[in-house]
């Protein structure tokens, strides 16, 4: 029996889920650097043209190991959602995703559970900017595409306080990842933005871990140009579902009127105002003041009521887990079913 295998409670089943394709100088290496605090090890061969799969079989005797292979390549996101459902299906509690690249440190598997083990989070991501330092040896063109990519996401996942959307480097309880629709949520590279907006749609607390970034000599099959409409769409896609499920569908408050309101307001104030600067330049007469006026109000009276959305919105973040209301609610079951 491996060293690295003990006996775990029900609560500290951290199951490790690692995507493969393309991977094999690197993932062997990923998994000897798994602690014995993780009790299983999924690597799913997501169709890997170099075998992934078969590498890790030939060249790991770790028993906490189980390779799923996919006859077709699913992407990134489609390869994680098969981990998390062999991850649940075989009890796990905690279930914690790291790239088998190498660039995510499985010595920092600690620090993502531990939010969780708390009850102070449902789900925690790694962020590579929080130590100013640390982002100085970010490759620049990385860096810009983050921030743009971190300032969609707040829009889209209702995250404020959250930043690195991209980041990989996960972990999530079990009671949340039950409550997730794995079969919607996207299979390539949108999925850690896409799961995140699926968490807020089940209110579920998001904990962000400070990590380094490790960049060697790994390739990314990540293309900007390809992806940067692809990943616009599905921003505004989701923005659009999250207002309508948490302001319209499941409540509704002040912030629910003043979005469309602002919105009318300002988009009027625009067309009403182009439509006249468009007539006065064409026969060379000057814009009443009036007209300017009727113009320049709605647009800032729409604005304030937009950012009045947003002040909400930002204010609406969840803060209360969901894993630690189930697990009271569980209990409580349990007592009433004592007593009678």
């Amino acid at each position: 029996m491996n060293s690295k295998t003990e006996l775990f409670t029900d609560e500290q089943r951290v199951a490790v889920v690692i995507p493969s394709y393309r991977v094999t100088a690197h993932i062997v290496g990923v998994i000897d650097a798994i602690g014995p605090e993780v009790w299983r090890i999924y690597v799913i061969d997501d169709a890997c043209p170099d075998d992934s799969g078969g590498h890790v079989l030939a060249s790991c005797d770790d028993p906490r190991v189980k390779v799923l292979p996919h006859d077709v390549n699913k992407g990134v996101g489609g390869a994680v959602m098969t981990g998390y459902r062999a991850a649940l299906a075989d009890g796990a509690s905690i279930i914690v995703k790291v790239d088998g690249d190498g660039q995510m440190d499985p010595a920092l598997i600690p620090l993502f559970i531990e939010p969780i083990l708390a009850g102070e989070a449902d789900y925690t991501k790694g962020n590579r900017f929080f130590d100013l330092e640390e982002v100085q040896s970010m490759p620049r063109l990385r860096l810009f595409g983050n921030a743009v990519l971190s300032l969609m996401a707040k829009l889209s996942t209702g995250y404020w306080d959250l930043f690195d959307p991209t980041n990989g480097y996960t972990a999530i309880h079990r009671d949340v990842a039950r409550l997730l629709p794995l079969d919607k949520v996207s299979q390539r590279y949108f999925f850690e933005t896409d799961i995140l907006f699926r968490l807020n749609t089940v209110r579920a607390v998001v904990v962000d871990i400070p990590m380094e970034a490790r960049y060697g000599d790994e390739v990314s099959h990540l293309k900007i140009s390809k992806i940067v409409g692809e990943f616009l769409f599905k921003h505004l896609r989701n923005f659009t579902k999250r207002v309508l499920y948490n302001y319209y569908l499941r409540d509704m408050s002040l912030a629910s009127i003043e979005l469309p309101i602002g919105i009318l307001m300002f988009l009027f104030g625009i067309v009403f105002g182009g439509y006249h600067w468009y007539e006065s330049a064409q026969n060379g007469i000057a814009t009443p003041a009036g007209t300017v006026m009727l113009s320049a109000l709605p647009m800032l009276m729409g604005l304030q009521l937009i950012m009045a959305f947003l002040g909400y919105d930002i204010a609406s973040v969840p803060s209360r887990p969901r894993q630690s209301r189930r697990g009271k609610t569980t209990s409580l079951r349990e007592e009433n079913s004592l007593k009678r």
